[in-house]
Order: structure tokens, then sequence, then C-alpha cells
């Protein structure tokens, strides 16, 4: 036995079926296309993104609604008139306005902003991952500090773009 005396075995194969090659190919009339219909047809092949004439989906997309964006980031909002709850030099985290009800704790696990709306008339220690410049204000100007918790950013890759001086 030598690779050359390999064969397939008999019935094996098969050769291709020549439709709409007229009469006296054996397949009459119909030419082995079946009957009407769109394959029955010259070029009734249909392209990948057909769906049966159904509208298809790359011609949807524009009326499917809405997008969520994975990597927006959703601040709880808390005014600066809200915290007069709080006792003087107390500290104001997300624990404690959990504590005060001035948020769900849901909420406090996520990002905080302050807002400048309101009146603020004791010092107070507030640790947020932002502040609007007027509740920044507000906050200093009653004796208060404001503490901002660092976000964390995530690593630039090669595939980020480069600055345009560089």
């Amino acid at each position: 036995m030598r690779l050359s005396d390999l064969e397939a075995p008999e019935g094996a194969r098969h050769s291709k079926r020549r439709v709409g090659r007229g009469h006296g190919s054996g397949r009459m009339k119909t030419a082995g296309r079946g009957t009407k219909g769109h394959k029955a047809r010259t070029g009734g092949n249909n392209p990948a993104f057909f769906e049966g004439g159904q509208l298809r989906f790359s011609r949807r997309l524009p009326f499917i609604k809405g997008f969520n964006n994975t990597f927006k980031r959703v601040y709880a909002l808390v005014n600066v008139g809200q915290l007069a709850v709080f006792e003087p030099a107390s500290q104001v985290t997300a624990e404690t306005l959990v504590e005060k009800n001035l948020m769900k704790a849901s909420a406090a696990k996520g990002f905080i902003k302050v807002l400048g709306d309101g009146d603020l008339d004791r010092a107070l220690t507030v640790r947020a991952h932002k502040f609007s410049a007027s509740a920044r204000a507000k906050i200093e100007a009653a004796g208060g500090t404001v503490e901002e918790i660092a976000v964390q950013m995530p690593a630039k890759t090669k595939r980020a773009k480069k600055p345009a001086n560089a």
C-alpha cells in the first residue's frame, strides 16, 4: 500500500448538481430547482443579512431606543443646606449621610457630589468625590474643610490617544 494508492470509497464523492443547463442535462422543466419561489430564479441566493423579508437588523437599529453607557459615573447628590442636620465639627461621610437619611445605602456605595444649594452655619469636615465651586466656598466660609476622595482612573493603554503636542 502506497500513498498514491489511497482512494475515496465508492459513493463517497458526488459531482456537483449543475442546474439550469437545459433539457439535455436530464433536468427538464424546473431544472432541479423545484417550483417557483426565490431560489428557483436566476441569482436566487440570499445574502447573509437577509431575514426572510422581515426588516433586517441593520435597518432596525436606528429605531431601537436608548443606549447604556457602561462607563458613565452616576453621582448621588447632596446639597450644602442638607448638612445642617450634623453637629458642629463632625465628619460628613457616606456612612453618616445614610445614618441621617440624606441618601440610601445603595447610593452611598457609589460616587457622591456636594452641591451649593442652601446655607451652612457650622464647621464640618465633608468627604465626597466631587464638590461644586459654590459648595466648596460655602463649606470653607463656615470654617469647615473639604476632603475630596480620589477617583481611580483606568490605566492608559497603548490604544489610548496620545496628546497632540507629544
